[in-house]
């Protein structure tokens, strides 16, 4: 057919490739990297294209191991529930909890660095955080980052994550906006709003250079460790059928009592 194929490129990428004999990872030979290299600093690797300095895999690593485990969250009961349905599929039921990496659990980590990335790097921080907060609170919408049900009066993981950051020299404009964003919110609202970790590390990571758009991404590769560990536990010591169990009971004693 005339014109076919116009404009076609032949699929590649700069990530990786094969030989007969070879693996390539961002035109590095794999075997030089097996043995040597550790999961978080490929995973900075395989970002950005460069192995970390010392200081970027302490806080790199730091950031990942932040994410991997919280207990039991609706990503890991779906990861359960799912697991109990369909046993055969392990990378079924990963992926079910990965799909509950939303606004609400681990994608505000991808909000809160886009507002840090995206704000004014000129002016006085205090009052861009101040019109940051007013916005948020006209529009009635949460800000990002900040607060949690559980930890208070601070998150410990924050705690550590800015001390970190601090020891690391990366505890810079992002950072200190973070906490100004926090201060300012609570006088806005009237309430304690401290930084949680995903405030934390949309802020680390923006020191660091990782782009917004990827930084929710960080949670997915950091969960899903903890998601298989969840999954063991389930081969192990069963909670799926309980909790569907209980789930099903109180939902029909509710619409008998509704029908009564």
């Amino acid at each position: 057919m005339k014109g076919e194929g116009r404009g076609r490129r032949r699929p590649s990428s700069r990530l990786g490739r094969s030989t007969a004999d070879q693996v390539f990872v961002r035109g590095h030979d794999l075997a030089d990297l097996i043995g040597k290299v550790n999961l978080g600093d490929f995973a900075f690797f395989e970002l950005l294209g460069r192995l970390p300095e010392p200081r970027e895999s302490v806080m790199f690593n730091a950031l990942a191991v932040t994410l991997v485990e919280h207990g039991l969250t609706p990503s890991t009961i779906a990861a359960r529930l799912t697991y109990f349905g369909a046993p055969e599929a392990l990378q079924a039921a990963v992926a079910a909890g990965v799909l509950g990496m939303g606004d609400r659990f681990g994608g505000s980590i991808e909000q809160a660095a886009r507002i840090l990335q995206e704000a004014p790097s000129d002016g006085d921080p205090r009052e861009n955080a101040r019109e940051i907060v007013q916005g948020f609170k006209a529009r009635k919408e949460t800000v990002p980052g900040l607060g949690h049900p559980v930890h208070r009066p601070a998150d410990p993981r924050t705690t550590r994550l800015f001390a970190l950051a601090a020891e690391n020299k990366f505890a810079g404009r992002h950072v200190k906006l973070m906490e100004l964003i926090a201060d300012e919110a609570g006088r806005a609202y009237g309430r304690d709003l401290p930084v949680n970790a995903t405030g934390a590390i949309a802020a680390i990571a923006s020191e660091m250079g990782l782009p917004w758009r990827i930084t929710r991404g960080l949670a997915v590769m950091a969960r899903a460790i903890g998601l298989v560990a969840h999954l063991q536990e389930e081969m192990e010591d069963p909670m799926a059928a309980g909790i569907w169990s209980r789930a099903e009971a109180e939902g029909s004693s509710e619409t008998a009592s509704e029908r009564d």
